[in-house]
């Protein structure tokens, strides 16, 4: 039976007819496409986990050390492609009069898809930022030239523009993201267990003021229960089968 099936006439009509809509994707659209977790087992690099080098503390202690480290997460992310759920939340952003991606994700899968303007609430993988006057630019280089590598502008080191271990979300990214949540008439929860604080109140702020709130995941979460539907499955196969109902 096609996960689908679960949406109500009710929601579907919803879908159709709404203007404001949100999403919250996590690594499980990532995954769809092969992202490494990073973390765990998997975040295990020459000895280090993930959860000591991505500090403030690791970065002024050897900063080489942790641009190595993320030289080689940029170069295992850089040959993977967007699946067909990054292309399908991409076309919400033309399909919606107004439609906000927040993402819990740093790989920047979604900008290459396409969408324009996502509120990536741990920052991207392929931004650094000065330490001397915070400039924020974009850098692609895999391999990296130079490690630390250097602002363009004024020479000084650049780290990754990344929030770590310890460090505060930028609060006019929180802020973005509350308000598309706050105001949506349709929520998305995708590939995430929804746990992890700030996003995981997103849903129910949107719930809360009387947003249809549809979770997508290969298992229920701790979301489940207060949801208006949940579709179990790969976020890559039931985007584009949600945008065809949309279009229909």
């Amino acid at each position: 039976m096609s996960e689908l099936k679960k949406l109500t006439g009710d929601i579907i009509s919803r879908l159709k007819s709404a203007k404001r809509i949100a999403a919250l994707t996590g690594a499980g659209v990532s995954a769809e496409s092969g992202a490494p977790t990073f973390r765990g087992e998997e975040g295990l690099w020459n000895n280090y986990r993930a959860e000591d080098l991505a500090t403030p503390e690791a970065f002024e202690r050897d900063p080489a050390l942790v641009w190595r480290w993320y030289d080689w997460r940029r170069n295992l992310i850089a040959p993977l492609k967007p699946n067909p759920g990054h292309n399908a939340l991409a076309m919400f952003e033309k399909m919606f009069e107004n439609f906000t991606l927040v993402t819990q994700n740093v790989d920047g899968l979604h900008r290459v898809a396409g969408s324009e303007n996502p509120v990536e609430m741990h920052g991207n993988i392929w931004l650094t930022r000065c330490l001397r006057d915070g400039t924020v630019k974009e850098n692609r280089e895999t391999p990296l030239k130079e490690i630390p590598p250097r602002c363009s502008d004024c020479g000084a080191m650049v780290r990754p523009h990344i929030v770590w271990f310890g460090e505060s979300l930028d609060p006019a990214v929180i802020s973005r993201a509350f308000k598309a949540a706050q105001g949506a008439e349709v929520f998305f929860v995708i590939g995430t267990s929804g746990v992890v604080q700030p996003a995981a109140s997103l849903a129910g702020l949107a719930k809360n003021n009387g947003a249809t709130v549809i979770e997508i995941n290969l298992e229920p979460t701790p979301l489940s229960y207060q949801v208006d539907a949940t579709l179990l499955g790969p976020s890559g196969r039931i985007l584009p089968e949600i945008v065809s109902v949309i279009k229909g």
